[in-house]
């Protein structure tokens, strides 16, 4: 990982579309600061596209994305993206599975978490597991005592097991039946809302993340970033992202909105020194 100083003035040039995952990127210690709000209110109108990109529940991006500075949300792990149309007040919705599939799977999910439940001693369920339509969280360091890696590890062998798919995050394991990921459902909403094509994607779209569950957005995209305490997971990462800041988790996002804001400046002002008076 290089140190996101070495990401060139070029390629900050084109680039615009933010995409972010929330817990521990956006968020420090549970919290989304002042600083990381007025970020990200800054990005947008600076006219970059903003849109987060995270395990959240479907009640949490209801309100993400009528209510936050963002364009879209992706969210459940790419179980679906929300965008809210201000002007005329609806919600465009896009669910990876029809409502057959969700009800199937939800009996799936429910097996699942009580056989999790009842065999790893410590685990939870997410605090938002009741605002969640398609997957299920399983707590292991939000609001429960920080569990080993060992019992991490045992929550995902179970999951699989039973046909699930299992992604670690900082603070959950998100369990669901499916082949959609974050990366597959930021493509398509990409595509099909903001219609970007394969070459747009990489020159113009930046991801930046911090877990396990973000490493195919790491891959996929050459503008990714992972703010500092993706250090302490690397080993764990499938990819890594191409960049890295200096900051931990808000204050991280902080240093990459900084990074792109000033980037426009600089580029006015070389603008200004060649076009004539």
């Amino acid at each position: 990982m290089k140190n996101l100083s070495e990401f060139s003035f070029k390629k900050r040039c084109q680039i615009k579309v933010v995409l972010t995952d929330i817990d521990d990127t956006l968020t420090s210690n549970g919290k989304l600061t002042s600083a990381v709000y007025s970020a990200l209110d800054s990005l947008q109108n600076a006219g970059y596209l903003v849109m987060p990109i995270t395990g959240r529940c479907a009640g949490w991006c209801d309100h993400i994305a009528r209510m936050w500075p963002v364009d879209a949300v992706v969210g459940e792990n790419g179980a679906f993206y929300f965008k809210y149309n201000h002007e005329k007040k609806k919600m465009l919705q896009y669910f990876c599975q029809n409502e057959q599939a969700l009800k199937q799977n939800k009996q799936k999910l429910q097996a699942l978490s009580s056989q999790i439940l009842s065999q790893v001693e410590g685990a939870g369920l997410a605090s938002d597991q009741a605002y969640r339509l398609t997957d299920l969280a399983i707590d292991f360091a939000e609001d429960v005592k920080p569990l080993e890696q060992s019992a991490i590890d045992q929550i995902t062998t179970i999951a699989e097991s039973l046909g699930a798919i299992a992604k670690v995050s900082s603070i959950h394991v998100n369990c669901w039946f499916g082949d959609h990921n974050k990366l597959s459902t930021s493509l398509k909403l990409l595509g099909d809302v903001f219609n970007m094509t394969d070459k747009q994607l990489q020159k113009q779209v930046l991801f930046v993340g911090d877990s396990p569950n973000d490493a195919s957005m790491f891959h996929y995209f050459d503008n990714s970033i992972g703010v500092a305490n993706i250090k302490e997971i690397s080993q764990q990462l499938p990819a890594e992202p191409t960049y890295i800041t200096d900051g931990f988790s808000g204050e991280g996002f902080v240093e990459v909105a900084n990074c792109l804001l000033d980037t426009q400046v600089q580029r006015v002002k070389l603008l200004a020194q060649i076009e004539p008076p």
